[in-house]
């Protein structure tokens, strides 16, 4: 008797989820200096040494949107020399990194009011993004003095001022972040657990992943982006809805 045997078929590969928009909350940067025994705006510069590193990485495994919370608008609330050093700090990056971001093919969206903001930090943001608009290897976007409910609400005059009556679509037209991406995945570093008033409208059905590491530690880790995109494919994205079941409770 003859068994005749089949070449068992292996199943499908399942495609791996990326997350197409992550935003970053940079937090720790003054504790990371504190514990080595620098200055805390040291911690600072240590946050922005690998950043377009860490960009080129996630853009190269998929990720089209990288977001990072730099400064808020509460933070002007913070010593004057602090604030002073970290204006600086901005407009010294972007400035002598401006064509070199721009030939990496990625666009450049810098949101948040420009109200208060240094004017040739200001101008610089403008430039960066004019010089990048047309770009299309991904997106990139820096929260500068950023605050997702003042968002809002200068949408909401925005579109008062407009006149027409706005649907979730037309609303966001009016938002600094309207034509970015909603965020598949927001991550806080330094172990702090809450999202700080950080891009509230485009976080409705984000997941959340806080961990330890402070940013600087995260900013050159290459197997914590790893760790990143492992733990966001554990995820199971539902947008409120779920297994059907009747009203037995038995899946259908």
């Amino acid at each position: 008797m003859f068994h005749i045997f089949r070449k068992k078929t292996s199943e499908p590969t399942k495609p791996i989820k990326i997350p197409q928009h992550i935003a970053f909350i940079c937090d720790g940067n003054r504790r990371w200096a504190e514990q080595r025994g620098l200055p805390p705006l040291m911690g600072h510069k240590a946050g922005l040494a690998s950043n377009s590193n860490m960009i080129d990485w996630f853009i190269a495994h998929g990720v089209s949107t990288v977001t990072f919370f730099i400064f808020s608008t509460e933070n002007w609330s913070r010593s004057k020399e602090e604030v002073d050093f970290l204006m600086d700090l901005f407009y010294t990056v972007m400035k002598n990194n401006l064509e070199n971001l721009v030939t990496k093919n990625l666009r450049y969206r810098i949101v948040g009011s420009r109200e208060g903001l240094p004017k040739k930090l200001a101008e610089i943001c403008d430039k960066l993004e004019d010089m990048s608009a047309e770009n299309t290897g991904g997106t990139v976007v820096f929260a500068l003095n950023y605050g997702g409910q003042d968002e809002i609400v200068r949408a909401v005059n925005a579109a008062i001022e407009n006149g027409q009556p706005v649907d979730k679509e037309t609303f966001e037209t009016f938002m600094d972040t309207g034509d970015l991406l909603p965020i598949d995945l927001v991550v806080r570093t330094s172990n702090e657990h809450r999202i700080s008033n950080f891009l509230l409208w485009k976080l409705a059905y984000a997941e959340l992943l806080f961990i330890p590491e402070h940013w600087p530690e995260l900013v050159k880790s290459e197997k914590l982006w790893q760790y990143i995109l492992d733990e966001y494919t554990k995820r199971n994205r539902r947008f409120g809805g779920g297994k059907k079941k009747n009203y037995l409770g038995k899946t259908k």
